[in-house]
């Protein structure tokens, strides 16, 4: 059964988001719908990685494909293209159009011109937004279709939206760390590969945008990781492991990366330097980082057996900030209070 029709306008813009988080450092993760006249989904926009057309821009252009039966941009990332050809084609098709965005358009020009002013330009006839945009030179997108008599409806699903923006709120001040774990059905996280291959292309396309991933001493002696993105061609980051002694086999895969920064220590001090962190490890890794940690990311496999060790050692109640099914269950997730 397709529940997508189930859910509002905002809910689609926010799952939609939520499977670039942190995709889009140092940008914020945002999703965008157009929605038609008579209640219609036309599209749905996502932000997909900074420099990028924003979320606002790819929902347009799918809406003006769809309303217009005009191609030409199908295979268009260009925001500043995107922006001209709307502009110089759209024929009012925008007219009785409405959008929900989960954080307020941009009002400025930085690295792509500014959604506010396209949407202005475009007609759009009403915008519900989850968030004002936080950013003092991105921020008044509002303000600018107000006064040009588009209808706003402000703090739309105010909560869910806060919390997808949580990250890029962290780290203009300091850094945002998350745990990462995968676990089978028995809760089990050893004995070999549990994820699927979507799952780990996830996790190193996480990797690639992070700057420091840490990990357990015990960790590294046993598994004997390489902690790269090498699935998506990506970076490999710098390395902190948390312990106590420095006795390692230095032909172990991390430490052979060029360009790589690997130390070795007794605290996690060293977290401080860095702004976007994600910790991997288990149960006493997840006791020992509670203090530090915004979030978690569990990948679940449908599968039991394998493995003796299991996460559960930890006792902790979370809010589940997102929660999606592909080969794998992958939840976002914060503690509860």
């Amino acid at each position: 059964m397709n529940t997508a029709s189930k859910l509002s306008p905002m809910n689609l813009a926010l799952n939609a988001a939520w499977e670039y988080q942190l995709l889009t450092f140092p940008n914020p993760a945002v999703g965008a719908v157009c929605i038609g006249e008579s209640g219609e989904i036309l599209s749905i926009g996502v932000h997909k990685e900074a420099g990028g057309p924003h979320a606002e821009v790819y929902a347009l252009r799918d809406a003006y494909m769809l309303l217009s039966g005009d191609r030409t941009l199908i295979d268009c990332d260009d925001s500043s293209l995107i922006h001209m050809y709307l502009r110089e084609h759209h024929n009012g098709c925008f007219k009785s159009i409405s959008m929900a965005v989960t954080l307020e358009p941009c009002a400025h020009h930085g690295k792509t011109p500014s959604c506010a002013m396209l949407m202005r330009d475009l007609g759009i006839k009403k915008i519900s937004i989850s968030c004002k945009d936080p950013n003092p030179k991105a921020t008044g997108g509002s303000a600018l279709l107000m006064e040009a008599g588009v209808e706003c409806e402000m703090d739309v699903l105010s909560h869910e939206g806060t919390n997808l923006l949580a990250p890029f709120n962290a780290w203009q001040v300091r850094p945002f760390v998350f745990f990462k774990w995968a676990q089978r059905l028995d809760g089990t996280v050893d004995g070999g590969i549990i994820s699927s291959t979507a799952s780990r292309e996830h996790v190193h396309n996480l990797r690639d945008k992070c700057d420091l991933i840490v990990i357990g001493g015990s960790t590294v002696r046993t598994d004997r990781p390489t902690l790269d993105a090498r699935l998506v061609n990506g970076k490999a980051p710098d390395i902190l492991i948390y312990s106590h002694t420095t006795d390692f086999d230095q032909s172990i895969p991390l430490f052979g990366i060029e360009g790589r920064r690997v130390f070795i220590e007794p605290t996690l001090d060293r977290i401080k330097s860095y702004r976007l962190v994600m910790i991997e490890g288990g149960a006493l890794m997840m006791k020992a980082t509670h203090e530090i940690c915004d979030w978690y990311l569990g990948y679940i496999a449908p599968k039991i057996g394998g493995g003796m060790t299991t996460i559960g050692q930890n006792q902790e109640d979370f809010e589940v900030m997102s929660a999606r099914i592909q080969e794998d269950i992958i939840l976002w997730m914060k503690i509860k209070g």
